[in-house]
C-alpha cells in the first residue's frame, strides 16, 4: 500500500511541475521561412507565456509569436513569428525599402538583405496594436500586408526566449 501511495504521490508531483512549466513557457517548432536568417524551419523555441504579464510592455525588437487572423491549409488561424518594429503610439514609415519610426531611420542589422521592405506611406500604430515584420523581408507576410495589417496585443502568445535546436544554435533573445 505505502509503495503505491509513493508511486501516485511521484505521479501527481510530475504533472504539478510539467504543469506549472507549461503556464510560463511553451515549446514551438518554427514552419516558416520569414525569419531568417535569424530563424529557420524546424528551429525549437521556447515563448514566454507570461513575459508581458510578469515583466513589462512589449517594446520594439521583440520578437514573439501570436495568433494571426491568417488561416493555414486546415482552415485554422496561423502562428507566425515576427519582430515588433512598432508599438502603439509609434508613426511607420518605409523609404527607398528602409524602416522609418517616428521620423528617425532604424538600424536593422538583423535583416537579411537591407533596404529590400518595400514602400510604405506614413502609418500611426493604434494604441494596443503593434506594427511587426519578418527579419526576411522578401518572403515575410506581415504588417504591409492588408491581410495580417496591425497585431493586437491580446493576441500574443509569448516572447521567444530561448533556441534549443538545433544544438548547434542554442541561444537566448
Amino acid at each position: 500500500m505505502r509503495e503505491t501511495y509513493e508511486w501516485l504521490r511521484d505521479i501527481i508531483i510530475a504533472i504539478l511541475v510539467a504543469g506549472t512549466i507549461l503556464f510560463f513557457f511553451k515549446p514551438i517548432v518554427v514552419q516558416q521561412e520569414s525569419m531568417q536568417p535569424n530563424f529557420y524551419s524546424n528551429d525549437y523555441i521556447v515563448v514566454s507565456r507570461q513575459a508581458y504579464n510578469l515583466f513589462g510592455d512589449v517594446e520594439r525588437g521583440d520578437i514573439i509569436v501570436f495568433k494571426s487572423k491568417l488561416l493555414d491549409d486546415k482552415g485554422e488561424q496561423k502562428y507566425l513569428i515576427k519582430r515588433v518594429i512598432a508599438v502603439g503610439g509609434d508613426t511607420i514609415e518605409i523609404r527607398d525599402g528602409y524602416v522609418y519610426i517616428n521620423g528617425e531611420q532604424i538600424d536593422e542589422p538583423y535583416v537579411a538583405e537591407q533596404g529590400i521592405s518595400g514602400e510604405m506611406g506614413s502609418v500611426t500604430v493604434a494604441e494596443g496594436k503593434m506594427f511587426v515584420m519578418g527579419d526576411n523581408r522578401g518572403v515575410s507576410q506581415d504588417s504591409r500586408s492588408p491581410a495580417l495589417g496591425q497585431v493586437d496585443e491580446s493576441t500574443i502568445v509569448g516572447k521567444v526566449i530561448l533556441r534549443i535546436y538545433p544544438f548547434d544554435s542554442i541561444e537566448t533573445f
